[in-house]
């Protein structure tokens, strides 16, 4: 693909100057009316827009220094599974205030007993005329302690195989029964919880999708997922990139140590790789394709590349970075909501971020699919390499390497 971006007087570059000039502090809903929150989805959400057409899009917006909504979840995984399976109804109930960050989502897929083994879930909802009973328990919940609404998946026909038998749901947050206990992280913070349901009633109408066809919609928000983790900033589309890490260090002087120069060149070289293969999975997207085994390459490299970043940050900074430690949490701007740290530390290296970003890297490779199960994928779905044997069913660890071993 061609990644030279049009020139200043492209036409398309005009016109959302020309809008910004009207606008020059736009609200959430007035980003997302425009459609420049989510600028490849169709009209009247987005614009239909094209790779080149987006990234102009991104790189107008951030000249204007004008940020989109803060709702990764709502945006990045929610709206395009209601947009794939979701009724007119649920379209025009839930996407502009999901779009303009007015009502925050979460997701309630993992449980104790099914996390990397997603297909494992013990969540039962039981249909009783027009609602669902939901009882069970999801874990590892980000943001739920703020959150409107959460995409579920639970049990709906237990005699079913576990990858069917599964459906999806939009539910409401400050349902009765819903119980929200929070998991405090070594960094202090409060990002993950525990989510319980007691004989929460779900109405049918929040039903997405078909019954029991909740597994194929799962599949499509972990790809989108994998997509949205390994964008943006260095803890998962949070934080900051590796070039304000190198702007930062640069802003304090020349570095003179060769093997720290070394660690700095190998830190933008892969932030120029992952964005090389950001715009090759923006594009096939934005084409309407599902992302592919290239979503899960990305997480894994933009995963242990956010833990590359937040190392050197504290090995650059020293002990002084124990003076500057936060409590985990950072407002998200103009609300109520706290994030995964800032998105452009101010005050270069002693910004508290850096010191909680570097503790908070080390969940990276874990969350949102963890770098073994991105292995697998890569390595069954791209190399062609034969699948695991499965040691559940009496293989012993030794019989199974020799298994894989003679494949």
């Amino acid at each position: 693909m061609d990644f030279q971006l049009p020139a200043e007087d492209d036409p398309r570059r005009l016109a959302i100057r020309e809008w910004l000039a009207a606008n020059p502090d736009p609200t959430g809903r007035q980003l997302a009316e425009a459609g420049y929150v989510a600028p490849h989805w169709p009209a009247p959400w987005g614009l239909g827009a094209d790779a080149i057409h987006q990234l102009i899009i991104d790189d107008e917006l951030h000249r204007a220094k004008v940020r989109r909504p803060t709702n990764p979840i709502g945006i990045g995984w929610a709206g395009p599974t209601l947009l794939f399976a979701g009724t007119p109804e649920q379209h025009a109930r839930y996407l502009f205030p999901l779009l303009s960050g007015e009502e925050f989502w979460c997701q309630l897929f993992s449980e104790p007993g099914a996390g990397s083994d997603l297909a494992n879930l013990g969540t039962r909802a039981v249909r009783d005329g027009d609602e669902f009973v939901v009882n069970g328990q999801k874990i590892w919940t980000s943001g739920a302690q703020y959150a409107k609404y959460g995409i579920l998946i639970a049990r709906t026909d237990p005699d079913l195989p576990k990858h069917k038998g599964v459906s999806y749901f939009v539910c409401p947050m400050d349902l009765p029964g819903i119980e929200i206990r929070p998991i405090t992280e070594m960094t202090g913070g409060h990002t993950f919880n525990e989510v319980f349901f007691t004989d929460v009633r779900i109405p049918a109408e929040n039903l997405v999708g078909d019954l029991n066809d909740g597994w194929r919609l799962a599949k499509v928000t972990l790809g989108n997922e994998r997509v949205s983790l390994s964008t943006g900033g260095v803890l998962w589309g949070n934080g900051p990139t590796a070039v304000e890490l190198i702007d930062s260090i640069r802003d304090m002087g020349p570095v003179t140590d060769p093997h720290m120069r070394q660690r700095i060149a190998g830190v933008y070289i892969e932030h120029m790789l992952l964005d090389l293969i950001r715009m090759r999975t923006l594009t096939a997207t934005l084409k309407g394709q599902q992302p592919g085994p290239e979503a899960s390459i990305r997480k894994l490299l933009a995963d242990e590349h956010g833990q590359h970043v937040m190392s050197l940050a504290r090995d650059y900074i020293g002990a002084a970075g124990m003076l500057a430690g936060g409590d985990g949490e950072t407002f998200v701007p103009g609300t109520d909501t706290k994030s995964l740290g800032p998105e452009k530390p101010d005050g270069g290296l002693m910004h508290a971020g850096w010191y909680d970003g570097f503790m908070f890297s080390q969940a990276l490779t874990i969350g949102g699919g963890t770098f073994a199960v991105q292995r697998n994928i890569i390595g069954e779905w791209v190399l062609g390499l034969p699948r695991e044997p499965d040691v559940s069913k009496g293989l012993s660890w030794a019989e199974a390497q020799r298994v894989v071993g003679r494949s």
